[in-house]
């Protein structure tokens, strides 16, 4: 076919001679904090002893127990503070969450066919793994992947900022700690390749190690990204980041606006979206923990998320869903059209009111909302779809947004769902391949995990995927943002680049401010 083959961290193993049900929970109340270490541990090893595979190859092992709550973005920090790969996923609206940290197996594919090939190695692995505790949890918790599936699925080149990231990576963490409401479960995974050379020994000992750091006081120390603490505002110190320049540039801009723009008008397509990203440099190291409380706090309704690896971290704040399954239901939006919020209620009003009325911008949702139902005809036995959009207010920007929903013909899964609807025309365009096209083209940069697919996947085939938006990558004291926007037949240069801006702040702003008009 030409498209290179998967990549597991972990060699394929032969499935062991013997049936691996999932075992009976330990019946465990939520453990004092110096028991865990030898509760994970002899677990781990009851386990293992009853499926009677010592001696033998090792399949993937996972335990599931309940723990004391434990604050998900002090662990994400305490993982990062470690040098340890780390994921968080945090919708704060929900109280939703769930941390990975350190990597036991993962799953690496590139191409178009990326969602399927790592579906099914996914489902290759579980079905010789050994897994306990699953059952006896409520809310459902287990063995989750973490990762994102990227934009296009090309490798990016030595040396580029989405190196760390690759093409599409899946990771199923070490250590993984989800909470849903008041329940907190830890699940801990030993991967084949490390059950075989001895790495899994004293997991108990490590995850001690990192609960103990994630509870540490923190010092209070204002810095690039912190809050305004003597003050008491979530606001930022203004003018920290300095412009590095971008791409496109505003000539740029302006030049391929008016062609994509002549291209819709001339009837070639019906939408395409460009992107920009900006760079940015602090005074200092940027503050992650801080910037990522700051999007807590700020935009609870969305995704808080953020992914660590190779000293490189991607985070942001997610509106947009891509889809969502529980068994053969699904959720998934059409989130396009955007205005300005207002100085005061009665300016947001006004502006909301705008926004639902102006043809271009209902244009563009509409071409959302028709290409999503279109995708979906197939595959669904019902489909739920309001008659008109409503409004999305964020922190800088509201939107226009027609949520979806319905019931599945069958059990597709959820990357076989997400592969029919990526890239949405909300951040592709329509018909997708000659919008592709043109952004491959034309932009001028890799958009890597930018507006790609990111989220989780459970062991049962659930999970969510939301639209990598609102978002930045960092390392260090420099930063690279990324915004795009909507370009149909009337689109005009000058208000597509303000709208950029707007949606620039969003993650400027939880950085530590920008400085300066060239943004």
């Amino acid at each position: 076919s030409g498209l290179a083959p998967v990549e597991l961290a972990a060699p394929e193993l032969a499935a062991p001679e013997l049936a691996a049900p999932e075992l009976a929970a330990p019946e465990l109340a939520a453990p004092e904090l110096s028991a865990l270490a030898g509760t994970i541990d002899d677990d781990l090893a009851r386990l293992r002893a009853t499926a009677g595979v010592e001696g033998g190859p090792w399949p993937l092992t996972t335990i599931t127990l309940p723990i004391p709550d434990i604050e998900p973005i002090a662990l994400f920090s305490a993982a990062r503070s470690l040098d340890l790969e780390a994921a968080l996923w945090l919708q704060p609206s929900t109280g939703r969450s769930i941390v990975g940290i350190g990597r036991a197996w993962a799953v690496q594919a590139d191409g178009p066919d990326r969602f399927s090939r790592s579906a099914a190695a996914w489902r290759e692995v579980l079905a010789d793994s050994l897994r306990s505790g699953e059952r006896a949890v409520k809310p459902k918790a287990g063995p989750v992947l973490l990762g994102g599936l990227g934009f296009t699925g090309d490798r990016p080149l030595p040396g580029d900022l989405w190196e760390p990231f690759g093409a599409a990576s899946l990771v199923l963490p070490t250590f993984g700690v989800t909470q849903d409401g008041p329940a907190t479960h830890l699940t801990v995974a030993i991967g084949p390749a490390a059950a075989e050379d001895g790495r899994q020994g004293a997991l108990g000992k490590r995850w001690a190690d990192l609960q103990d750091r994630a509870r540490e006081p923190q010092d209070q120390v204002v810095g690039i990204g912190s809050p305004d603490l003597g003050g008491g505002s979530s606001e930022r110190v203004a003018s920290q980041l300095v412009s590095t320049g971008g791409s496109p540039d505003r000539a740029a801009w302006d030049r391929i606006v008016g062609m994509y723009a002549g291209a819709v008008g001339r009837g070639r397509l019906d939408k395409v979206v460009l992107a920009r990203r900006e760079g940015f440099r602090a005074p200092a190291e940027i503050d992650i923990e801080a910037t990522l409380r700051h999007l807590a706090a700020t935009a609870p309704e969305c995704t808080i998320f953020a992914f660590a690896r190779g000293g490189t971290t991607f985070l942001g704040a997610s509106p947009e869903r891509l889809v969502r399954t529980t068994g053969r239901s699904f959720e998934t939006v059409a989130i396009a059209g955007s205005a300005a919020r207002g100085r005061d209620a009665t300016e947001d009003a006004e502006l909301a009111a705008w926004l639902l009325a102006n043809e271009k911008e209902r244009e563009e949702h509409a071409v959302v909302v028709d290409t999503l139902r279109a995708n979906l005809q197939q595959i669904v036995e019902t489909q739920q779809v309001p008659d008109a959009p409503t409004i999305l207010p964020l922190r800088h920007v509201q939107h226009l947004v027609t949520p979806i929903s319905g019931r599945l013909l069958d059990e597709v899964g959820l990357l076989a769902l997400a592969e029919r609807l990526h890239p949405t025309p909300a951040v592709g365009g329509s018909p997708r391949d000659m919008a592709i096209d043109l952004i491959v083209e034309h932009e001028g940069f890799d958009r890597g995990w930018y507006a790609g697919p990111i989220g989780w996947l459970g062991a049962d085939g659930d999970g969510e995927l939301m639209v990598a938006l609102r978002c930045a990558l960092v390392a260090g004291a420099e930063a690279v943002l990324f915004a795009g926007c909507g370009i149909v037949a009337d689109s005009d240069p000058a208000r597509e680049w303000q709208e950029s801006r707007l949606k620039l702040r969003t993650m400027g702003t939880a950085l530590g401010g920008i400085g300066g008009d060239d943004t």
